[in-house]
């Protein structure tokens, strides 16, 4: 038996074992350990509070045979009618030399591990005033349990508590963790619900819609072209989703070709001369004179990537604004940008502008429509062909947009492991 100078000695040893820990399961290991030997115990017990249950529950043991241990994990003890519940509720160290002179020994315990409990000091677990749970060690070597012990044992606690709280913090994350998954799901199945429910009717609204255009008077062309407009702008967003949820889930394929993004530019630059020209905005290329820009990838990604780059510049770029779309060739790689002077994106926002559904605006102040997607889709684009993608913007000056585009799948391949590295 050590004497008191000696288990201050242990004490402060074992702190520097504790230390060393590699889990959670080992740190809890070394402490019951510890307690036990201090004590001179036969073996030692945390249990932790369910607040929902009103219960305690055996969170570590040590000096029962697994077969016990194994049989105690299932085992709940009340906080009435057992000697780790009254210690709990009081807050107080208890000890019970003999567990047969008293009537809150909890037998359960006992007759499930097949283990016989003699005495008991418990002491309450404690971290910033709450109690977490209870410490025990059971069946004293020789004389009975003293003060000393119960101070070993509270001094044990302050490690007990630590480890307690890194058992919940862990607890919640991967619970989180597991709700964030959940909810990504049902997001996913949304998108490819909605978006496939919704394109037979909008199809056939573009047709008939279409169809009576030309056989209607004149003078009803107006209401018919803005049927035909808004249709058309519902089936861009359906279109959003089902590229986001394609290249989420993993089913887009990258259909690998020659692609010269200088006619794709030019092609795509002829679609948004209306539009530039109903806000009185500025379209321009700067695409060089003689290179025709060429890289390995598929045509109808990279367009759509371009598209909504212009479009989201369009939509933010005010009456008699400027939008330039420059495309170079830089060592390995194609630069595209498209730059705005529009009224730029605030700092605080820049960070998130590629998450899906994210919006700058307040969803009840935003003026431009959309549904957030746009820029994730062109994320998803440019990355399924190994390339990068970022912003730079300042408030009320404009945005630049630029996204790098591997040549070929050799540096395609080679990008991805100086952005991984």
């Amino acid at each position: 038996m050590q004497n008191q100078s000696e288990r201050l000695q242990s004490l402060v040893e074992i702190n520097r074992q504790l230390s060393r820990a590699a889990n959670t399961t080992e740190y809890l290991n070394g402490i019951l350990v510890a307690a036990a030997d201090l004590t001179d115990s036969d073996g030692a017990a945390i249990l932790e509070y369910d607040e929902q249950a009103a219960l305690l529950r055996f969170l570590a043991l040590a000096g029962l045979d697994q077969k016990a241990l194994e049989a105690l994990e299932t085992v709940s003890v009340p906080l009435e009618g057992s000697v780790a519940g009254t210690a709990f509720a009081s807050a107080k160290p208890l000890i019970v030399q003999d567990v047969r002179k008293i009537k809150y020994h909890f037998k359960n315990a006992d007759e499930v591990s097949g283990f016989e409990t003699h005495s008991i000091l418990a002491v309450p677990i404690t971290f910033h005033g709450q109690v977490l749970g209870v410490f025990e060690v059971i069946n004293k070597s020789g004389p009975d349990y003293t003060g000393d012990d119960a101070t070993i044992l509270e001094v044990l606690c302050v490690q007990a508590a630590v480890a307690i709280q890194n058992v919940r913090l862990q607890r919640l994350l991967t619970q989180t963790r597991e709700d964030a998954e959940r909810l990504n799901r049902m997001k996913s199945d949304f998108i490819a619900i909605t978006s496939h429910e919704l394109r037979t009717p909008l199809g056939l609204i573009l047709g008939h819609s279409t169809f009576l255009r030309e056989v209607i008077d004149e003078e009803h062309h107006a209401q018919m072209d803005t049927i035909i407009r808004n249709a058309m702008r519902l089936k861009e967003i359906i279109e959003n989703m089902t590229n986001a949820d394609n290249a989420q889930s993993g089913t887009a394929l990258v259909r690998r070709r020659s692609v010269s993004l200088k006619k794709l530019i030019q092609e795509l630059m002829t679609t948004f001369v209306e539009d530039a020209k109903q806000k009185n905005i500025a379209l321009n290329t700067d695409l060089g004179d003689n290179d025709d820009l060429m890289v390995e990838g598929d045509t109808e990604k990279i367009g759509i990537a371009i598209s909504n780059l212009i479009k989201n510049a369009i939509a933010f770029t005010n009456e008699k604004g400027h939008i330039f779309v420059v495309a170079e060739r830089v060592p390995g790689y194609v630069k595209v940008s498209v730059i705005d002077d529009g009224i730029g994106i605030p700092p605080e926002s820049l960070s998130h502008i590629f998450e899906r559904f994210y919006q700058v605006e307040s969803h009840l102040t935003r003026k431009h429509g959309g549904m957030g997607l746009g820029l994730s889709v062109t994320k998803m684009m440019v990355e399924m062909h190994g390339g990068r993608i970022w912003a730079e913007s300042m408030v009320g000056k404009g945005s630049n947009f630029t996204m790098l585009l591997p040549l070929d799948s050799s540096q395609a391949e080679a990008l991805g492991k100086v952005f991984t590295a």
